[in-house]
């Protein structure tokens, strides 16, 4: 006995020993990669004292040439131009407060996440270590920009590293949210119509970039109009801080819309994605030049890029994933894009195969389709009615904030393009919802407007969605803050009153997570007939994701005794 026990504590020694110098290796090489990590910051020599603001009022902010204004609808609207040092600086000074502040919120959600301080220094040692070679990708010019940028930013926030460190990382955040797209992170949809599909037959592009990180991170959206020294002057619907493009469009009338799609997990990063539509949008004026740039940088994640082009009279989907690259041109005058593939390039792809089976971007794809359709010949206001349209197939009500409709109430902005025209209308809060402010980027770069007035087009706003406002938005808000309630409580299992349910119900009584969440609430407080009425209800209505059927059929079967 004594011998077979000498073996087993023999062996557990040799065990020990053995994780204890794996774990040494580990954390070896974990600090090889980070010491490695090199994000190539220019040396810049920048004095605050020549880019100070000469003027500030009327919410008017000038640094030389440049100017940063609040219009009265909520849009910050700022114009810079010059080197990448000379444009990255004036807006780093004009907008230092906006940066900080869009900064702050962030980190606030990071740091509701992640309390520990100790934790935090863990988190920036993976996030260098994971971009270490995102540096090297991106172009010296924007690397400039930003580094000139980030001369004016707070150090209050260096332990997520330097200033510059920061903003180059803040650069992967749409990147970042691939990843968490079972989080409802990142789910956009866009649509292009031209010819016979749009009432003037020129091309009209439209899309809602749904890349939610709370309410507060979208508070402060950013109309950025950039006159660079080196290729074309541009138009970007961004926040401060952002010097990538999402969603934009450029003096040749070329646009450039992103739409995430799934891929791999990445295991180190590459040129952010937003760079990547920023170098096409300053570089490109057709479908074949964005294209070749596209073709010759590598991303980390996969993204379809709907470009819109004056030039082409048309428009494609550039689908890029980091090993492969596809054209999709459709097969008449009109193209819908959510969050799968559709060229031939991708047809086998087992993620693109896998998206579109378990995730509701085929489901948004058809609904889009449809109502291209019902809407089509298309004008501007036709686009914005179907980007704001929250129902699903056939008109059915789905739900409030439903990820299956186009309009879920999470849009950072909703933006049409009409690129023969050089004519863009952009979303005031909330969401798609608020009015849309016309630019024309020919009056913007031509400087025919005084400098203290708004670049907008009061004759061509299209108006705000009044029905939407005056009955769904307060509805959507007291659901959601409901829902926090709903939440604690059953964590908590503190018991509220019947009146409490029942008036929750009745606020989204389409919506399939009501019921789950209500049906949880029930179990918690062993209620357990309640809850499965509550989760065969849910069942009965359109849930987004397959994952989330099954999570409830889960429970179905492990409290349904009878």
């Amino acid at each position: 006995m004594r011998k077979e026990m000498k073996w087993v504590l023999k062996g557990v020694a040799l065990c020990l020993l053995v994780i204890f110098v794996v774990g040494l290796f580990f954390i070896g090489w974990f600090l090889w990669l980070y010491t490695r990590a090199d994000f190539q910051e220019p040396q810049l020599r920048l004095r605050a004292t020549d880019y100070l603001l000469s003027e500030e009022r009327d919410s008017l902010r000038r640094c030389g040439e440049n100017t940063l204004l609040l219009n009265r609808y909520g849009l910050w609207e700022a114009k810079v131009g010059g080197t990448a040092v000379e444009r990255g600086a004036a807006l780093g000074a004009m907008a230092h407060d906006l940066i900080y502040r869009q900064e702050q919120v962030f980190v606030e959600q990071i740091r509701d996440m992640i309390p520990s301080e100790r934790y935090l220094r863990f988190l920036r040692a993976c996030i260098a270590v994971f971009n270490r070679h995102m540096a090297r990708h991106i172009p010296e010019e924007y690397r400039r920009e930003i580094a000139a940028m980030a001369h004016f930013c707070t150090h209050d926030y260096d332990l997520f590293g330097t200033p510059y460190e920061r903003q180059l990382n803040y650069h992967a955040a749409h990147d970042i949210g691939h990843t968490m797209q079972e989080y409802m992170l990142v789910g956009c949809s866009s649509f292009a119509a031209w010819g016979g599909e749009t009432a003037d037959e020129t091309l009209l592009v439209g899309r809602n970039f749904d890349f939610y990180v709370g309410d507060e991170f979208a508070r402060q959206k950013l109309v950025l109009f950039v006159e660079p020294d080196e290729g074309y002057r541009f138009a970007s619907i961004t926040w401060p801080g952002m010097l990538g493009v999402v969603s934009g469009m450029n003096e040749k009338g070329l646009t450039v819309t992103l739409n995430a799609a799934k891929g791999a997990l990445p295991t180190s990063s590459a040129l952010p994605i937003s760079l990547l539509a920023r170098h096409i949008l300053q570089y490109a004026s057709t479908i074949d030049e964005a294209y070749r740039i596209a073709s010759e940088h590598r991303t980390f994640v996969s993204e379809s890029f709907l470009i819109g082009s004056a030039a082409d009279g048309a428009a494609a989907v550039i689908e890029k994933s980091p090993e492969r690259i596809g054209l999709y041109r459709g097969h008449g005058q009109s193209l819908a894009v959510t969050n799968h593939y559709q060229s031939h390039t991708f047809a086998a792809d087992p993620y693109n195969i896998e998206n579109i089976a378990v995730s509701d971007s085929r489901y948004r794809h058809a609904r889009l389709t449809e109502l291209l359709t019902e809407e089509a010949p298309l004008t501007p206001e036709r686009g914005a009615s179907i980007l704001r349209n929250r129902y699903g197939l056939g008109g059915e009500d789905i739900g409030l904030a439903n990820e299956m409709a186009l309009n879920q109430s999470i849009a950072h902005h909703a933006v049409l393009f009409e690129p023969m025209a050089r004519r863009m209308w952009v979303s005031t809060s909330p969401w798609q919802a608020g009015a849309m402010l016309c630019y024309d980027l020919d009056e913007v770069f031509a400087d025919t407007l005084p400098q203290r007035h708004s670049w907008n087009d009061e004759e061509r706003i299209i108006g705000a969605d009044t029905t939407f406002l005056a009955d769904e938005y307060p509805r959507i808000g007291s659901y959601r803050r409901r829902t926090k309630q709903l939440k604690e409580a059953t964590a908590n299992r503190v018991m509220l009153s019947e009146n409490f349910v029942r008036e929750y119900i009745a606020l989204n009584p389409c919506f399939y997570e009501t019921y789950d969440l209500v049906g949880d609430y029930y179990r918690a407080h062993t209620r357990m007939d309640e809850a499965l009425q509550m989760w065969r209800t849910a069942l009965g209505k359109e849930i987004p994701r397959v994952a989330q059927r099954l999570a409830i059929e889960k429970k179905l079967k492990r409290y349904d005794t009878k």
